[in-house]
């Protein structure tokens, strides 16, 4: 178990992104401690962690997290992140558009 701060510098997301997140339900703890609220995470918490990092990085809003995080097939991942790289292209924004194709190809291995 670690707590919130080790888990915020383990992950990259700081403590007030993961209170929100627990807050919102994308991320909720594996143990609170009912005598003094201190948030506890597992290793299985890494995971959904570091998709929402990467989601964030790639510009996805709430909503669209929500999505994700909602299915947990991770059916719509695949749509979303083409739809992403689509609008990014758009944009004109290049310079981002590799890692989606790299993180499109690991998440239609799964």
């Amino acid at each position: 178990m670690y707590k919130i701060s080790e888990f915020a510098e383990l992950t990259g997301l700081s403590k007030e992104a993961l209170r929100y997140y627990a807050e919102v339900k994308f991320l909720e703890p594996a143990y609170i401690d009912p005598r003094n609220n201190y948030h506890y995470y597992d290793d299985g918490s890494c995971f959904l962690a570091i998709l929402l990092v990467k989601l964030r990085g790639f510009g996805f809003t709430i909503q669209e997290m929500l999505l994700v995080m909602e299915d947990e097939s991770f059916t719509h991942l695949e749509d979303l992140l083409i739809q992403k790289r689509k609008n990014i292209q758009m944009q004109g924004i290049v310079s981002i558009c590799p890692s989606f194709g790299d993180y499109l190809q690991i998440f239609l291995r799964l």
